[in-house]
C-alpha cells in the first residue's frame, strides 16, 4: 500500500504559478513511476505529467507541455508540479498517483494502482 497526499493548490490569476506537492508513505516510494492527473468539470480525467521511477524520463500532456515540470525527490518521497504561465483551462483538481506496472511512466489512469485525494487548482481571468 502507498499513501499519497496532495498539497499546494489555489487560486492564482492567470500567468501566474504554483507548485503541487505529493507526500508518499508505505511502501518504498522509487518502487513506483507516479503521474499527475486533473479532471476539469464536465472533461475527462487528464494524465498532465508523469515520471519513471528514477526520474530520468518524462511525459507531459501537449496543453501543458514547456509551462509545468514534473519532479520527485525519491529520498524524501515527494513527487512536484511545478505550474507555470497558468491559464484558466488549467483549473481542475489535480490528483497524484502512482503505478507499480511494468511500464515506464503511465499515462492511462488504468496503470496506476494507487491515487491521492486531490488538491483544486483554481485560475482566474
Amino acid at each position: 500500500q502507498v499513501q499519497l497526499v496532495e498539497s499546494g493548490g489555489g487560486l492564482v490569476q492567470a500567468g501566474g504559478a504554483l507548485r503541487l506537492s505529493c507526500a508518499a508513505s508505505g511502501r518504498t516510494f522509487s518502487r513506483y513511476y507516479m503521474g499527475w492527473f486533473r479532471r476539469a468539470p464536465g472533461k475527462e480525467r487528464e494524465c498532465v505529467a508523469a515520471i519513471t521511477r528514477s526520474g530520468g524520463r518524462t511525459y507531459y500532456a501537449a496543453s501543458v507541455k514547456g509551462r509545468f515540470t514534473i519532479s520527485r525527490d525519491n529520498a524524501k518521497n515527494i513527487l512536484f508540479l511545478q505550474m507555470n504561465s497558468l491559464k484558466p483551462e488549467d483549473t481542475a483538481v489535480y490528483y497524484c498517483a502512482a503505478g507499480g506496472g511494468l511500464v515506464g511512466a503511465g499515462t492511462q489512469g488504468e496503470e496506476y494502482d494507487y491515487w491521492g485525494q486531490g488538491t483544486q487548482v483554481t485560475v482566474s481571468s
